[in-house]
């Protein structure tokens, strides 16, 4: 009787034996991918804002393994951010107010940027602002300078009361901004989504529409936390935004749908600890990931999520990263 198998194989006629042709793991799986004319080494960025401008984590990270390093947000003017307490430990998260706090755009060029260039990382810078006027000049002002490989755009935090909740919420502001940043620079341009909106698909769109070359998403869902002792709110600004694993079903469901309604990159953001959280965000759509709250709890996840994926692929014998991409299978 002749034994069967699947893939590769060759069959001797005389002893009607199949002989199966495993082909050999790939030494060096292509991690690489494409976010508009920005090709990054590997899938893996930093989360904005949760990664500080990079040198912090510096002793830990080899930030140049990295697929990018996306810096915490940086506005005109700098921001004194939220008073605190500003960030929660939550069941499976964590909620921040931080409200924006940084250096200011002629400080991080003068001081971080520099370091960061030294320090051989591609380097996201995430912009915001107040009005769709600030968001042009902020981009022009960066797109003069060197050693950015793109930008990406905050219309979604909900920590500010004014500016990026209306942006973040409503197709044609968000396309507005796009608009204007669009026409303020040639750098590769992502627009960072919220999820606190009834149709995530309709704001992808409106990036895409506009000149977005990416959407990342989602950024934090909003949420709140209560001292039961003294029947208080635990952040000053009573309500913050949550991220960390509790956050993972939303996100991911909310890629998916994105990636099944616009063609430029998705990038997945939320709740992604490990290899295969990461990995989970490819399968459903995503071109590429940010990590974020995992970088709390370990300030080594980043590089130890490029050294998983690299081992998935060799132990499932894919050559690429694009095998894995959007694959999923639907019952």
């Amino acid at each position: 009787m002749a034994a069967s198998s699947k893939g590769n194989s060759s069959t001797d006629s005389d002893t009607q034996v199949t002989v199966e042709r495993i082909s050999p793991a790939p030494d060096q799986p292509d991690l690489a991918v494409r976010i508009g004319s920005l090709r990054l080494s590997n899938p893996v960025m930093t989360a904005s804002g949760t990664f500080g401008y990079g040198a912090e984590f510096y002793p830990f990270v080899n930030l140049h393994q990295l697929g990018a390093v996306v810096v915490k947000g940086i506005s005109l003017e700098p921001r004194a951010g939220n008073p605190p307490p500003r960030i929660v430990e939550t069941s499976c998260g964590m909620l921040n107010a931080i409200g924006l706090e940084n250096v200011g755009v002629e400080q991080f060029l003068a001081r971080k940027l520099p370091w960061l260039k030294n320090a051989g990382a591609t380097v996201v810078v995430n912009i915001l602002g107040n009005s769709v006027e600030e968001y042009g000049r902020l981009a022009a002002r960066l797109d003069q300078a060197e050693g950015i490989a793109a930008l990406e755009v905050n219309i979604s935090c909900p920590n500010v009361k004014q500016g990026g909740v209306a942006f973040g919420t409503d197709p044609a502001m968000a396309a507005a901004v796009t608009k204007a940043v669009r026409q303020a620079t040639s750098l590769p341009l992502i627009l960072k989504l919220s999820p606190n909106v009834s149709d995530i698909g309709a704001m992808a769109r409106a990036a895409e529409e506009s000149g977005a070359d990416a959407v990342s998403l989602i950024n934090t869902l909003l949420g709140m936390a209560i001292d039961l002792r003294s029947r208080r709110p635990k952040l000053a600004n009573v309500v913050g935004g949550l991220s960390g694993p509790a956050i993972k079903p939303v996100a991911l469901r909310m890629v998916w749908q994105v990636a099944n309604c616009v063609k430029i990159p998705v990038i997945g953001i939320g709740g992604i600890m490990n290899a295969v959280d990461a990995l989970e965000f490819i399968v459903a759509g995503a071109t590429a990931v940010q990590v974020g709250t995992a970088n709390f709890v370990n300030p080594g996840a980043s590089q130890e999520i490029v050294r998983g994926i690299e081992e998935y692929l060799r132990g499932q014998r894919l050559e690429s990263l694009a095998a894995l991409r959007g694959s999923l299978i639907l019952p």
